[in-house]
């Protein structure tokens, strides 16, 4: 990558982390508002689970298929396209009445955040200047402090103002679409090619709108090796995913059903979370380029486990806590994992990013379903109790191949 090419790495990752931050607002506002909804149209918890198996399936069914197309065919502009799903999703969700309304609006949201990740994923490392954790990292934390503003929006905006004020909230992917033309113009102008970098270097210093990718280039490891590698990264991302359903989807409940907090109080609450998994997120990347993603994937899977096995017998402080703790700890994993397994199949950037935002979407949404009819069997209180066992899962960390000195 030439000095003028670098020179657009901060503004391209700002922009693309921004849009991360905006896409993710809309996605989170749906579930911030799952107490408004099962209240005003009498769902049951299986009902909201379905609700987010089809925000979160959509996306995790279309995201590797997407990805797969892009490594093929660079579509600068799509971004831009799947955002507009994003926004009929939005105005569709503020005058649904019924569930399938409510259900084809949620799907449109997934169909949006489909086309988004992994090209814009691609984005980010390409913008990365070589410091692919941190590049990764700035792009999840976009997405995470967007995952803490939707239950703000859903505090102050839709419940003041009721269902029909989520159209206000359309601006928000208006704002997307304007960031994402400007990240599109960029990357269709910077298209990258491959070939080797001492055929860039010969380019000659006018060269200036063409990023060099260093790959494709061999896997560190045999093929049997990375198959197993993949199925145990998608393991973790079970883990790791299936657990933060039951934050995500049904903190909100646990709160007021166990501590008879208000509706406004247990969002602020879930608020909080998000925003700790933001500050785990911006932390994974920088640290993993330094120690190694292996150090960062043990600690962030396997590390939480204390503080999960406790959480459904602690009272309301302790309860708050450990949740900050989990969120900080937990939110760390997913850029080592994408970026490790970039480093396992080099030139296959998009197929990866789709594959793994895919497959965590896809657990987001099928951990919702299993334990909204689960909860609505027992109890969310054993909800809890059983979803704390699930970082154990992290002891298959061990099995991962050291990936050199970054993989330690």
């Amino acid at each position: 990558m030439n000095q003028r090419s670098a020179g657009a790495v901060v503004p391209v990752l700002a922009a693309i982390s921004f849009s991360h931050l905006l896409n993710d607002t809309i996605q989170s506002l749906l579930p911030a508002i799952y107490p408004i909804l099962k209240s005003s149209y009498a769902l049951s918890f299986a009902q909201v689970g379905l609700i987010t198996l089809t925000l979160n399936a959509t996306a995790s069914v279309l995201q590797p298929l997407v990805g797969l197309y892009t490594d093929r065919r660079a579509t600068p502009y799509s971004l831009v396209f799947g955002m507009g799903f994003s926004l009929c999703g939005l105005l569709l969700l503020s005058v649904a009445a019924r569930l399938a309304t409510l259900t084809l609006a949620a799907g449109l949201v997934g169909v949006g955040s489909a086309v988004f990740h992994p090209e814009s994923s691609r984005v980010a490392r390409l913008a990365s200047g070589g410091r692919h954790g941190l590049a990764q990292s700035v792009f999840q934390v976009g997405g995470n402090v967007g995952s803490s503003l939707g239950p703000l929006l859903a505090a102050f905006l839709v419940l003041p103002h009721g269902q029909s004020s989520i159209a206000w909230a359309s601006s928000v992917a208006l704002v997307a679409i304007g960031v994402l033309w400007y990240v599109g113009g960029w990357y269709g102008a910077a298209r990258p090619v491959a070939r080797p970098i001492a055929a860039a270097a010969g380019a000659g210093a006018g060269s200036t709108t063409v990023l060099v990718e260093h790959h494709p280039r061999r896997s560190p490891v045999s093929p049997g090796k990375i198959r197993a590698s993949i199925a145990i990264l998608i393991a973790l991302i079970f883990s790791k995913y299936f657990y933060l359903a039951s934050l995500t989807s049904y903190y909100t409940f646990y709160l007021i059903n166990k501590f008879n907090v208000s509706v406004q109080a247990a969002q602020i609450d879930l608020f909080v979370f998000l925003g700790a998994a933001a500050a785990g997120t911006i932390l994974g990347g920088p640290i993993g380029d330094r120690f190694g993603r292996k150090l960062v994937i043990w600690v962030s899977i396997l590390g939480v486990f204390p503080f999960t096995f406790a959480l459904p017998y602690a009272n309301l402080f302790w309860t708050r806590l450990l949740t900050v703790i989990i969120g900080l700890i937990i939110a760390s994993a997913f850029s080592a994992i994408i970026v490790y397994a970039q480093e396992l199949m080099p030139g296959r950037i998009g197929l990866i990013s789709g594959l793994f935002f895919g497959f965590a979407f896809g657990m987001g949404g099928l951990g919702a379903a299993v334990l909204g009819r689960l909860a609505d069997a027992t109890s969310i209180d054993f909800v809890y109790k059983l979803c704390s066992f699930l970082p154990l899962i992290g002891l298959l960390t061990g099995f991962l191949p050291n990936l050199g000195k970054r993989g330690l």
